[in-house]
């Protein structure tokens, strides 16, 4: 696999480490690692995907995710 194929870097941009994610969501690790096991009351579990230890998490996923939490809370 070639790191300098577009089609390589764009897919690679859609897949998210845990410390984007938590700068992106402006929150902590270890918030985070809470959201993700669904152990913050309020807010459904932010679906990922465990690769060994690591937590990935799609960037499409992460944007329904926050519409579906926008939502939930206006209602």
């Amino acid at each position: 696999m070639d790191a300098e194929n577009p089609d390589f870097v764009a897919n690679r941009a859609q897949i998210l480490t845990l410390p984007e994610v938590a700068r992106l969501l402006r929150c902590s690790k270890a918030h985070l690692s809470n959201l993700l096991n669904g152990r913050v009351a309020g807010a459904r579990p932010l679906p990922h995907v465990s690769v060994g230890r690591r937590k990935l998490i799609r960037r499409d996923s992460l944007q329904h995710w926050l519409e579906d939490t926008e939502t939930a809370k206006q209602c």
